[in-house]
């Protein structure tokens, strides 16, 4: 069995232990079937562990200079057995303790391929569906923090941006894309979001971004880079950004950040929370300082 330098116990103010000196990540890997139902990937604790015989997932402790999406993705492989495939992150929570934390890497994956246990710390690998989680034997910390998971597995947070405009038009896309595809990376916290969105709380979210652009008054549209689709469109502004928001609104929630009063309110009518511009291009110039 692997071990790190992050492996040992800390004690919290309330005299209880957790597991990792640097705290501990885990990965909930999140799929849904053809009938709509969501299944989350759990692992059945063997009797020997601590709190053995409970329901949890998979994680364990971060060492030092790992961050928390590595340590979970480690511990993963760690402890599962089974190719992961791609993943789509969307999320992390967070129990906070202060002196310690647990942090929850929330991911979809559109397959829900078989998995095993991959060392004896688990009794059984399985796939149970969303509603029979709390049905479960669940490990205490984990069933403290399930409703506010489980919550937070049916949103989605889709950012559209308006780049169009006689502004927008004449000065160069790629700054607004960089930097908000390097915010994406490092994930969204919630103080920046717009109030209303009524959202579960989480630690870090990894939104999906669209930068609207009119095809019209450019030669060629930038090109789309991981996190941040570029979207050229041949019409109205406010009826493509409209027509993206009905396609989408259904399934996550969708901010539209635009400065047009007519983007804005047909936006809003289709499902969308506008916002002004100003809020974009905040997060993009955050998002240059990261990537510094």
């Amino acid at each position: 069995m692997f071990t790190g330098d992050g492996d040992g116990w800390v004690t919290l103010a309330d005299g209880s232990r957790r597991w990792g000196l640097y705290g501990a990540s885990g990965l909930l890997l999140h799929s849904v079937d053809e009938s709509g139902t969501g299944h989350v990937l759990l692992q059945h604790r063997a009797p020997w562990t601590h709190q053995g015989g409970t329901w949890g997932l998979p994680g364990g402790a971060r060492n030092s200079g790992e961050s928390l999406i590595e340590a979970a993705l480690r511990e993963f492989t760690e402890e599962v057995e089974g190719e992961l495939g791609v993943l789509s992150l969307f999320g992390v929570h967070r129990q906070d303790y202060q002196v310690w934390a647990f942090d929850t890497v929330l991911a979809d994956t559109a397959e829900r391929r078989p998995f095993a246990p991959g060392n004896s710390e688990s009794q059984s690998i399985r796939w149970v569906p969303v509603h029979e989680v709390p049905s479960l034997p669940l490990i205490p910390a984990f069933a403290q923090v399930w409703p506010e998971l489980s919550a937070a597995l049916s949103e989605r947070l889709l950012l559209v941006v308006d780049a169009t405009g006689p502004e927008q038009d004449s000065a160069p896309v790629e700054p607004l894309r960089d930097g908000l595809a390097a915010l994406v990376r490092a994930g969204v916290t919630d103080d920046v979001l717009p109030s209303g969105l009524s959202l579960a709380p989480l630690y870090r979210r990894f939104p999906d971004v669209l930068v609207v652009v009119d095809a019209r008054a450019r030669v060629t549209a930038p090109a789309s880079v991981p996190g941040v689709e570029v979207v050229p469109v041949f019409e109205d502004a406010a009826a493509a950004i409209a027509r993206l928001t009905r396609r989408h609104a259904a399934r996550v929630r969708v901010v539209v950040a635009s400065d047009d009063p007519e983007v804005r309110s047909r936006s809003a009518a289709a499902g969308a929370h506008p916002v002004p511009a100003s809020w974009a291009s905040g997060l993009a110039t955050a998002g240059m300082e990261l990537s510094g």
